[in-house]
């Protein structure tokens, strides 16, 4: 049984790890720390979580605990990740991995070092329809590849939202573009370069919309959209355009609550559908079968620092600067 101890009371936690793992025979969520302690308490005694610790330091020390789920803020990914890695525990973490790309190799590196299981959390990857449109790519049904479109857009009004605060390493594009970031490069199994951006400010230097153009050595271009507040109120989407045809995926994020996935080929049509077990507990699988029995991840460390510098090189072209961890 691996034991899970989770840094902080987070949102995202019981769909991405607390529930799934009552489904998972090979894991447990088995502690919890927050800086609040009675928040922390509250917490535990909704999600059935026994232990309890008053600091993530306290948390990550627990000689019980194998593994640590990290969903603090994107500015603290690193350093609490670095933290878990020194004493020893497998780590499971929210995207985007770090605050930018030196942060990225610097955790890769101790990972590598560590000999320990640091995954990613893009848990879409490990989705039977993600992995289904790879092949699709892969196979050449679509001809030469022209064109990838991948866009993320969902509204978020509240900007006193963590999200929007640069200080945690905040952005439309570390949050939400984060997704078609590295849906594009899976897609694609290359690195882009960015030919241009343009961002639309909540504040100096926080973005709470972008829009960046990038081309493979391959000779097409892709395009990647993301909004935390525009004029796209919602866009969950992906298209691969090809010679021979084109892929269309409807909600290749979160495929458990809706999704399609189109081809259009060679003068046919047709439309494939998958199971909505949740992406997170495809995740989840792949992580406990990593640490129990070796198994490659699909989102290692090294994978995570290209998708970091490709974010931080549109930030750049931009004009914005790439986020800095917090102090």
């Amino acid at each position: 049984m691996l034991r899970f101890g989770v840094l902080g009371a987070a949102k995202i936690a019981p769909a991405a790890l607390i529930n799934p793992a009552r489904n998972n025979a090979g894991a447990e969520v088995a502690a919890v720390a927050a800086r609040d302690g009675d928040k922390a308490k509250r917490y535990a005694a909704k999600h059935g979580i026994p232990k309890i610790h008053e600091s993530y330091q306290d948390l990550v020390d627990d000689p019980e605990i194998d593994a640590i789920y990290n969903p603090l803020p994107n500015g603290l990914h690193g350093r609490w990740t670095l933290a878990a890695l020194a004493a020893g525990k497998h780590v499971l973490c929210e995207k985007p991995f770090t605050a930018n790309a030196v942060e990225a190799q610097t955790v890769a590196d101790a990972a590598e070092s560590s000999g320990l299981v640091v995954m990613e959390a893009f848990h879409f990857h490990y989705h039977p329809m993600f992995r289904r449109a790879v092949e699709v790519m892969r196979e050449g049904e679509l001809g030469d590849i022209e064109r990838i479109e991948a866009a993320l857009c969902f509204p978020l009004p509240r900007f006193s939202d963590i999200r929007y605060d640069l200080g945690l390493a905040g952005g439309a594009l570390m949050d939400a573009g984060c997704y078609p970031v590295h849906l594009v490069r899976s897609l694609a199994g290359a690195e882009p370069k960015v030919l241009s951006a343009r961002a639309k400010l909540h504040k100096p230097n926080v973005d709470r919309a972008m829009t960046a153009e990038v081309r493979f050595d391959e000779g097409y271009t892709a395009e990647i959209t993301c909004s935390m507040w525009s004029s796209d109120i919602l866009r969950v989407s992906a298209t691969v355009y090809g010679s021979n045809g084109l892929m269309s995926l409807t909600n290749p994020f979160t495929p458990q609550q809706f999704h399609r996935m189109t081809v259009v080929a060679g003068g046919g049509k047709r439309v494939e559908r998958f199971a909505k077990r949740p992406t997170y507990e495809y995740q989840l699988d792949a992580f406990v079968n990593a640490v129990e029995k070796g198994e490659p991840v699909l989102t290692p460390p090294s994978d995570a620092v290209k998708n970091m510098a490709l974010i931080d090189a549109i930030y750049t072209a931009a004009g914005l600067e790439p986020r800095v961890p917090t102090s």
